[in-house]
């Protein structure tokens, strides 16, 4: 049988949230390739191989997964999320770019439920009109374009969500995105921090930019601002559908 790769979203957490395409993926996998935590939400079974390895080395995973099914295997590599949201997807295809021997494998892309989306739909609706999404880490790009990132979309108006907005190893950084967005926004703009949404570990918290702190939010933390006419309805948080 030739093999195939699937790169599929697990999803924010909870099982329900995984697609049923996704699952069947899963059920008919013969290797599941991914990072130590995701590929630890798969459950174990007989001839199920289970590829696990340490953040920071995507790509090489992504040869992996191109070798494996090169050999005959069905792989599914594991993302959080959506794949193809600052995950696995595109490390895939710049693994593939680089080996055009592996360019005519079965590949598919199985969309999940963002953390981003997750999260605005327990907020309510924050993400109701034009919005964007920015990877706060500086692994693979410069502080300065993060800055030059967030400072063109608050000049936009853009509702935003964050992710990775703060680590152990960078802790400083998502206190100068705080001030940055205050001088940009003002004190009164919402916020939203959720956290390991769908998980028995959840926290959703929404302040004023005035009142947030950088020790609110973490790794499992989605970071959602309002623009300028996101508003509290009841215990909701939604941004109006015109502008």
């Amino acid at each position: 049988m030739s093999g195939w790769i699937a790169v599929a979203g697990l999803g924010p957490g909870a099982e329900t949230l995984v697609t049923p395409e996704v699952s069947v993926a899963l059920a008919e996998a013969t290797d599941i390739v991914g990072y130590i935590p995701y590929v630890a939400r798969v459950a174990a079974r007989p001839g199920l191989r289970l590829h696990a390895s340490d953040n920071r080395v995507e790509v090489e995973r992504a040869r992996h997964a191109l070798e494996l099914a090169a050999a005959g295997a069905r792989v599914v590599i594991v993302s959080s999320g959506d794949p193809g949201v600052f995950a696995m997807a595109s490390a895939l295809f710049e693994a593939l770019e680089a080996a055009p021997e592996h360019q005519q494998l079965d590949i598919r892309v199985l969309p999940g439920i963002t953390a981003m989306l997750a999260a605005a739909a327990r907020a309510g609706a924050p993400l109701g009109h034009d919005f964007c999404a920015i990877n706060l880490s500086d692994n693979l790009k410069p502080w300065a374009l993060i800055e030059a990132r967030l400072r063109a979309a608050a000049q936009a108006d853009f509702a935003m969500a964050f992710y990775n907005p703060r680590s152990r190893s960078r802790p400083e950084g998502f206190a100068r995105v705080l001030e940055l967005l205050r001088e940009a926004c003002g004190g009164e703009r919402l916020i939203t921090f959720a956290r390991a949404v769908s998980t028995p570990e959840e926290q959703l918290v929404t302040v004023t930019l005035a009142e947030a702190t950088p020790e609110m939010a973490d790794m499992r933390t989605v970071v959602l601002v309002g623009n300028s006419a996101t508003r509290r309805v009841g215990r909701w948080v939604y941004t109006p559908r015109s502008a």
